[in-house]
């Protein structure tokens, strides 16, 4: 399986110098990106991939607030074929009918984006497993609403967070679950103290296998008390010898 790094982990870098960031992220061993409100860095955004032979199969923007053509054609001008909502506030979580009208949005831009030829997608924060409807999570009662091409990206990190156990979350939500966001600390809201993959108390692999239809991977930190190019190489190359000592192609 390959893996991502998620651009927003590196968005103050990339303020100061997004070609040199990017050069990084290649230099680390990355071959994927997962890019964060892209629509007006597009071209530089694209230039830098292209130049370091990365590629972006998925990336963030906030389709059910932002102008859906705009982000679409910018994704398709990046070679993004899966289009993720990364973030709706808590107080759209709380109630029946806000998450039934949430779903209704995210399937109708769904329906926009296949005319792009690019999947959506939905990626979660701890509230929306924090928040129950009907005796499940409000994420789980809001996958049921999803048209059956939209797919979600579960950050495993705050899913553990919001109380869920990871494991058993992925597996509840099968096949609708084609990306994680793959991150690792102590459990809790302080995002300075995450840490790179294996060094918390997140069974980051035991995660992976339990998403049967991942994907990618795709690492992220919201914060990193440490040097953050330090802190993704120490994830990747986590990641890449557990996929060597099982016999798999790093």
């Amino acid at each position: 399986m390959p893996y991502s790094i998620q651009l927003f982990t590196l968005r103050k870098a990339m303020e100061d110098d997004l070609p040199g960031s990017i050069r990084r992220v290649a230099e680390i061993g990355f071959t994927q990106v997962e890019p964060y409100d892209f629509v007006d860095t597009a071209k530089e955004l694209g230039a830098a991939l292209a130049e370091h032979g990365l590629s972006a199969p998925s990336g963030h923007a906030p389709l059910m607030s932002q102008d859906q053509d705009k982000i679409f054609a910018a994704a398709k001008e990046l070679g993004i074929t899966t289009v993720i909502d990364p973030f709706l506030p808590a107080e759209h979580w709380q109630k029946a009918e806000d998450i039934q009208a949430t779903a209704e949005k995210l399937n109708a831009a769904a329906k926009k984006g296949a005319a792009y030829g690019i999947r959506v997608g939905y990626h979660n924060h701890e509230w929306e497993l924090e928040s129950v409807i009907e005796g499940k999570p409000a994420l789980e009662y809001f996958a049921r609403l999803l048209d059956p091409e939209v797919v979600l990206e579960v950050d495993v990190y705050w899913a553990a967070v919001g109380g869920q156990d990871p494991e058993a979350l992925l597996r509840r939500l099968g096949e609708r679950v084609k990306f994680i966001h793959i991150k690792d600390g102590p459990i809790t809201a302080d995002t300075k103290a995450q840490q790179p993959a294996g060094q918390g108390r997140i069974a980051v692999l035991d995660v992976i296998a339990a998403a049967k239809s991942l994907e990618v991977g795709v690492v992220e930190f919201d914060d990193y008390a440490g040097d953050i190019f330090e802190g993704i190489s120490q994830s990747l190359r986590y990641l890449e010898n557990a996929a060597v000592n099982a016999g798999e192609p790093a």
